[in-house]
């Protein structure tokens, strides 16, 4: 029995984990870390585990978690995974970590978009980027992980094949992403208010997004050579999902059927992206509450681009879903213990 502990477990990312790790068959919770609750009942703060969870939360001391636990998660703010991780704990356990820490190799980019200087640089080179898809071998034998953003997961997973095998210009990519309110966190924020979300859509961070660098740092990876994208996210008023809709020139002459082909080349054997069929539309509702990816294309011949099309769940996929698939592979289970829940409807 893997014993887990989370940083960060009151979180909207955090409350994820305690849930689908209270599914896992070989994975026990023995720290639910909060510097907002210490000493509360976790069941009094999430009203859902009364009865389920008895524990009460902790502070984030990292180093006394690793000497009771195999794997720490920190569902935290940017910065603070960096500043509690050291050799010695290292030493001792495995970290997952769902901020954006350790995502970049470059320090000096994670300083410009996240505008924090970064407390740990020395483990950048060695943190795995946890996109199980991309990374599967190199998270196996990970000390650290990096459990990617939310928008980034469904960006990358969307356009990395095509990106990948040269049909399409990645410059000229534009991704447009919708995604719900949760993945904006549970803190108190006035743009957050029920008044400010409902019957409203909004872009922000245009131009300007954290997850833009981390997108065009994989795609890079992907088709050797540098990347670089327009980004626009959006806010919409509902809990989960992200809706990504990709646009890029194609390659000339290249057919759907070579698209199709392509993208079951990377995903056919993949449990949790699903190739939709042709001309169905990835929808957010069709994934809630479960860690699959739905994706599509469609090529517009008028003008020769071709639109991508990806959906999933922020809170699942996007977090806590992730990170206990990159958990899996770490510990050698089955890669979808713990995640196999049929996305929910209605």
């Amino acid at each position: 029995m893997v014993k887990a502990g989370i940083i960060g477990s009151t979180g909207y990312a955090g409350s994820e984990l305690v849930r689908l790790l209270m599914g896992h068959k070989d994975v026990e919770i023995v720290w639910y870390g909060s510097r907002s609750y210490i000493d509360k009942k976790y069941a009094e703060v999430y009203r859902n585990m009364f009865e389920i969870v008895d524990a009460v939360c902790m502070d984030d001391n990292m180093e006394e978690l690793a000497d009771q636990v195999d794997v720490i998660f920190t569902a935290t703010p940017q910065g603070l995974c960096a500043s509690l991780v050291n050799e010695e704990v290292l030493s001792k356990v495995k970290i997952i970590d769902l901020s954006a820490d350790f995502r970049l190799k470059d320090v000096k980019v994670y300083e410009e978009w996240y505008k924090l200087e970064h407390k740990a640089p020395q483990y950048l080179d060695e943190a795995v980027y946890g996109l199980c898809e991309v990374n599967r071998e190199a998270v196996k034998k990970a000390r650290i992980v990096a459990n990617p953003g939310c928008y980034t997961t469904c960006s990358i997973l969307t356009t990395r094949p095509l990106v990948a095998e040269g049909l399409i210009d990645p410059n000229t990519l534009i991704i447009d992403a919708k995604s719900g309110t949760s993945g904006a966190g549970r803190g108190a924020k006035l743009p957050n208010l029920f008044c400010e979300v409902n019957e409203n859509m909004k872009a922000y961070g245009v131009a300007t997004h954290r997850h833009t660098p981390e997108i065009e740092e994989q795609l890079s990876y992907a088709c050797h050579q540098p990347v670089t994208i327009n980004f626009t996210p959006h806010l919409v008023p509902m809990n989960r999902g992200i809706l990504v809709t990709a646009y890029a020139s194609l390659k000339p002459g290249t057919t759907a059927e070579e698209v199709r082909a392509v993208y079951k080349k990377y995903y056919d054997h993949e449990k949790f992206v699903r190739v939709l069929d042709e001309g169905e539309c990835p929808e957010t509702k069709w994934v809630e509450g479960s860690n699959y990816v739905d994706v599509n294309f469609k090529i517009d011949p008028r003008t020769n681009r071709i639109i991508m099309m990806g959906a999933l769940d922020n809170l699942v996929k996007g977090a806590a879903g992730q990170a206990v698939q990159n958990m899996n592979l770490l510990f050698g289970f089955d890669e979808d213990e713990g995640l196999r829940q049929v996305p929910m409807f209605p």
